[in-house]
């Protein structure tokens, strides 16, 4: 179970990249400060959730977002007693059906984003995203999540993202150790 200061500290912690995610790390503080329940979403319409973006021998794991239609990374919201990093992992084995797993020296989180979220855009998520590490086989998404996930190399993945995932993205590819 992650804790009110376990939020704040990681986010924190966490070097922004850029001007956009130096915003959402600012708005991600501010939230906390006010949530009571940050990371339950029946609590408030802000509140906390975990993605990821997996990465492999073929490149990145996207799926086709089953309500917006769009191309994204595996994420939701978290299930009581989780921390981010565990949402993350449950999150992608559910949409994707890869057992994917962190880094070997533990989780890394590469993107703090706030976005507006749902078909309505009628709430907001104070995102956390993970790397995890994929073996090479095809997805296979469980019952009731989008059928469309599968790998793509680099640049068609960044052809799709939009620019919060562009840069998760990116992080991602400089860990993979892709020029």
């Amino acid at each position: 179970m992650v804790d009110r200061a376990d939020l704040v500290a990681l986010v924190a912690a966490h070097p922004p990249a850029d001007e956009r995610e130096r915003a959402a790390e600012a708005r991600f503080l501010a939230e906390l400060d006010r949530l009571e329940r940050p990371w339950d979403e029946h609590a408030d319409p802000v509140h906390v959730t975990a993605s990821a973006v997996v990465v492999g021998k073929r490149g990145t794991v996207l799926h086709r977002h089953r309500l917006l239609g769009t191309w994204l990374q595996p994420g939701g919201h978290l299930e009581p007693g989780e921390s981010p990093a565990e949402a993350a992992r449950r999150e992608v084995i559910e949409e994707t059906g890869l057992d994917a797993k962190p880094p070997d020296d533990g989780p890394l989180l590469l993107r703090v984003d706030v976005h507006q979220a749902g078909p309505a855009r009628n709430h907001t998520h104070l995102d956390l995203c993970y790397l995890l590490r994929a073996p090479d086989v095809d997805p296979a998404p469980g019952p009731g999540e989008s059928p469309e996930a599968r790998w793509w190399d680099w640049e068609d993945a960044l052809a799709v993202a939009d620019e919060p995932l562009r840069a998760a993205l990116a992080g991602a590819r400089r860990w993979a150790g892709r020029p």
